[in-house]
């Protein structure tokens, strides 16, 4: 079965084709480029085929939906525009009001208990951060929302007369402010990460994705790894499971 999986974010789109859970052709735009993914979608078809699904998380608003709708049309299947639910793909969804819970942290958590099948910690460093707190039982408990890396440096700068924009680097003992700066958000991202992990099983692995993910993983001080397609995955899960075709 083709799946064609869809990540609308807050900054950029991420498509990739799926045959079952292997994954190819994985592509990121700018939303600036989105004319470009009419070119993708039929170089793909023409290569791969028609997909047999499309499904597609966006939390970038009304009009991005829009765009695409159009740019799908040409499609023999029909989009399907994920929500998240109380039960799917063996993930429990204990939000007070599932249907509030984003599309993408419903997508990476479906994505990280397909990997995992156990308590994890699934975190998405992108416009924002969140961290979500699954259980061994497939329970998401609930999770953190805070503002991103770039959101954070990107605050000081434009909310005082003083603080530079430039990169500095995480060190232990800033002695520069464009280090200070650095290692002051790097410091409140892993410390958010790691207060959230203590809720866990100590074995519990952290499974980080996003823009962000590589700045953050040599800061944190507990077992993790980047994957930065779980939304991706996610989606694949979610439309074989609805194919009814499961996803072993």
């Amino acid at each position: 079965m083709r799946i064609l999986a869809i990540d609308c974010g807050n900054t950029r789109l991420k498509i990739a084709w799926f045959d079952r859970l292997a994954a190819s052709d994985v592509t990121a735009l700018g939303y600036a480029d989105l004319a470009a993914f009419d070119a993708l979608l039929v170089a793909a078809c023409d290569k791969i085929g028609q997909p047999d699904r499309v499904v597609i998380s966006n939390v970038a608003g009304d009009e991005i939906r829009s765009a695409l709708t159009d740019l799908l049309r040409p499609l023999r299947a029909e989009a399907q525009w994920i929500q998240a639910r109380a039960v799917q793909c063996g993930v429990t969804n204990r939000y007070q009001d599932p249907g509030q819970l984003g599309s993408d942290r419903w997508a990476a958590l479906i994505g990280a208990w397909g990997r995992e099948g156990k308590a994890c910690l699934v975190v998405n460093a992108g416009t924002a951060t969140t961290v979500d707190a699954l259980s061994d039982a497939g329970t998401f408990e609930g999770g953190l929302i805070l503002p991103g890396f770039d959101m954070m440096r990107e605050a000081l700068a434009s909310g005082t007369a003083g603080l530079p924009r430039a990169a500095g680097r995480d060190t232990a003992f800033p002695r520069n402010t464009a280090d200070a700066i650095w290692s002051g958000c790097v410091g409140a991202q892993a410390g958010a990460i790691e207060r959230m992990r203590r809720h866990l099983p100590i074995a519990a692995p952290c499974v980080l994705s996003g823009g962000a993910a590589q700045s953050l993983l040599p800061a944190l001080n507990t077992p993790c790894y980047v994957e930065d397609n779980l939304v991706l995955e996610g989606l694949a899960r979610i439309a074989m499971e609805d194919f009814g075709t499961g996803a072993s």
